[in-house]
């Protein structure tokens, strides 16, 4: 069995996915949504789709996928449960320890772990499962191969369109450090599809160098299928209905074996960017970076040919009044045109651009064809309708086999009874229900009479009860929300953490090292070092780099690593972890069920927040570099032959911000991508987590609670959240 999963950030979103095919449907609440600028749903409206959705046998799931804080978390767990309360089929959270928290409380919620939480490798779908996840929403970037291994151990969802994220799922910081804007928090505001120049030869020119296309895998569902993936998701809370339809309306084509030839250009003409990509599950394509396009180029349609000082597009597509088009010159965007009328080679159209012979047109908004999709037949549920009316007894009916007795008593007719016709015409009334009627029997004895008005009664009774019958939850509600926890801060921790390439000869408490090739460690950067040993790994590893460094682990105290599944990966190993930011810890009931010797808190709390649920295992980033993305592809298109193969790289956006780059070894090219400037963030509540992955240790660590030696050494700097919260 499988299951095509459709966004809805509105009503009608999910009234399009619903009619057009979708298995289930996937939605934010008004807070603690990914997407929180989408419409979203408040309970009511919940409560009235999943009792929709429920008649037609779809599924709703509800995303409660951010990064929560210490004052957010009994919001949170309610928001949970009215979810759950309304009918929700599932629940998506980014917090494993929260949905662990939520689990053990509420064990008849089911939880699905969101691809925020960067599940990529076995350790992390073993994690899942056993904090009570019933799904593991994979990250993007998870190879094919992985995902084969995942869907033996745990029920699994994969995109298979829309949107690609620049970095990996859950660890992007860029929008919060650039504007305040968290994307941990579902406000990002998108800084990666900007413009930027890259200093490596042919890449100088500005263009949108980290933006990518969106994906389709398209006939390619059909591996991940056979590979027994469950759910196959399409991204797209963002976007309009007639995206939704048409994405739903191609996939399950595919999958039920009748694709049509007409529905790849439907999809590429409600959304497409960058001419889409198969993404990283089947290997890096030379369409995967859109630097061209930013933005929905729809499909292309013919080319200009100023006639008369008028713009003609030639070709025999057929436009309307309310068509909008994208023109590209060069390969490049240049502007935007509307239809203007039919011309004798095609039409014209009108452009606050001077359009040139040889500009290629793309539509990019198709009027007739987004009435078409959103003009679906409506899905309905058949309903066998059987109905008896006898002279001095109650109306009767069975729906389905389901037996309703009304209130009324027919009597015998003074003149002429009701009649086989008029039941029929009665009961095709379905009001607002999703019913396709068909008639079992309709017995009427004795010349029954009733009134047409007595009749219409019993109808929409019938019809309401059959309704709350076959839409009811499957699940009990929670009747009581139990108190949360009373966790108070233990102890204080004075120590100081390093993060580096090279540690020998550096004090501090806690080395991090850093290496740059996994497939082959060379542990000399830390042989010299006098504190504990910890080695680190990125969020996103597996297949052949993680094989690989489980033969050095002997030389290290400890696994320091952003990604959830490392608790997993070091329980098996017997090593101490060290639970870096991009667990995202932000709240003291999360903090109490991480299995770590030290927990390093989110970069996103200010000083005051941390400082909430600091305790004596606990560090905070204080002073140093500034990771803000991890990027699992390559910027430059994989043309090795031509790499200059250096370790770093600097991006500059159109505002002279230049941010560096570090190229590492996993398997293939990894990129971690950083502030464009230093932190300084001073404190003395609890741990200091340095990191001088691009620094020098040796000036940063000594003045890591030296504000003003900070400031004098770096040459730019910022306080990061440490005084400005994240929204």
């Amino acid at each position: 069995m499988t299951e095509i999963l459709a966004p809805a950030g509105d009503l009608a979103s999910a009234y399009a996915a619903i009619n057009n095919g979708a298995d289930a449907v996937y939605l934010g609440l008004k807070s603690f949504s990914a997407r929180a600028s989408a419409d979203n749903f408040d309970e009511e409206q919940l409560s009235s789709l999943c009792a929709y959705a429920r008649a037609l046998g779809v599924r709703v799931h509800v995303a409660l996928n951010t990064l929560v804080k210490q004052s957010e978390v009994e919001g949170f767990v309610r928001s949970a449960v009215a979810a759950h309360n309304a009918g929700a089929d599932a629940l998506i959270i980014q917090d494993i320890y929260l949905g662990a928290y939520l689990k053990s409380v509420y064990p008849q919620m089911c939880l699905h772990l969101s691809t925020q939480a960067g599940v990529n490798n076995v350790y992390g779908a073993l994690m899942a499962k056993r904090y009570g996840f019933d799904r593991v929403i994979l990250a993007r970037e998870t190879p094919f191969e992985e995902i084969e291994k995942i869907t033996k151990i745990i029920q699994t969802e994969v995109f298979v369109q829309g949107a690609l994220c620049t970095c990996f799922s859950g660890q992007c910081y860029l929008s919060s450090f650039a504007g305040g804007n968290s994307g941990n928090r579902g406000r990002c505001k998108q800084p990666c599809r900007k413009l930027y120049s890259i200093d490596r030869e042919g890449f100088t020119d500005r263009s949108y160098a980290i933006s990518l296309s969106d994906l389709s895998v398209g006939e390619d569902i059909l591996k991940l299928k056979d590979a027994g993936v469950y759910s196959f998701k399409i991204e797209g809370r963002m976007r309009r209905p007639e995206y939704v339809a048409a994405a739903v309306s191609y996939y399950r084509g595919i999958l039920d074996g009748q694709p049509s030839a007409g529905s790849l250009s439907d999809l590429k003409r409600t959304y497409n960017r960058g001419n889409y990509t198969k993404g990283l599950a089947f290997g890096q394509d030379k369409t995967f970076i859109s630097s061209a396009v930013q933005g929905h180029i729809g499909e292309y349609c013919g080319t200009i040919k100023v006639v008369n000082g008028k713009f003609v597009c030639l070709g025999r597509q057929k436009c309307s009044a309310g068509d909008a088009f994208k023109i590209l010159r060069a390969g490049r965007e240049i502007g935007g045109a509307t239809y203007a009328g039919e011309a004798k080679e095609g039409f014209y159209l009108s452009s606050g651009t001077r359009l040139m012979n040889g500009d290629k047109v793309f539509i990019t908004t198709d009027s007739a064809l987004n009435a078409r999709l959103l003009g679906a037949k409506k899905r309905l549920r058949k309903i066998t309708v059987s109905v008896t009316v006898k002279s001095g007894h109650a109306l009767a009916a069975s729906v389905d086999g389901t037996e309703y007795a009304g209130t009324f008593i027919a009597q015998p007719a003074l003149n002429r009874g009701v009649t086989k016709e008029d039941i029929a015409r009665c009961f095709n009334k379905v009001d607002a229900y999703p019913f396709e009627v068909v008639y079992g029997d309709i017995d009427i004895a004795d010349n029954a009479f009733v009134p047409a008005s007595a009749l219409n009664a019993f109808r929409r009774e019938v019809y309401a009860r059959c309704f709350a019958d076959i839409s009811s939850a499957p699940h009990a509600k929670i009747e009581k929300i139990l108190p949360l926890p009373d966790i108070k801060a233990v102890g204080t921790n004075n120590m100081t953490a390093v993060i580096g390439c090279n540690l020998n000869g550096v004090k501090a408490d806690v080395g991090i090292f850093k290496p740059c090739d996994y497939l082959s460690v060379d542990i000399s950067g830390i042989e010299h070092f006098s504190g504990e040993k910890y080695l680190y790994i990125p969020p996103f590893m597996n297949g052949r780099a993680l094989e690989n460094i489980k033969g050095v682990l002997g030389a290290f105290d400890g696994v320091y690593c952003d990604g959830y599944w490392a608790e997993e990966f070091c329980r098996e190993q017997g090593k101490k972890l060290f639970a870096g930011c991009g667990f995202n810890i932000a709240n003291a009931l999360s903090l109490s069920r991480v299995k770590a010797q030290y927990v390093a808190l989110s970069k996103e709390l200010t000083i005051p927040e941390a400082h909430r649920i600091a305790g004596e295992n606990t560090f905070y980033l204080t002073a140093g570099d500034i990771k803000v993305m991890d990027l699992i592809y390559c910027p430059f298109g994989k043309t090795c032959r031509t790499c200059d193969k250096r370790e770093l790289y600097t991006l500059t956006d159109e505002n002279g911000r230049a941010f560096p780059m570090r190229r590492y070894q996993s398997n293939g090219c990894a990129f971690e991508f950083f502030n464009c400037a230093n932190l300084v963030a001073p404190q003395s509540f609890t741990g200091a987590l340095v990191d001088c992955t691009l620094s020098a240790p040796s000036a940063v660590v000594p003045a890591a609670r030296d504000g003003a030696k900070l400031k004098n050494y770096l040459k730019k700097y910022t306080s990061g959240h440490s005084k400005n919260p994240v929204l």
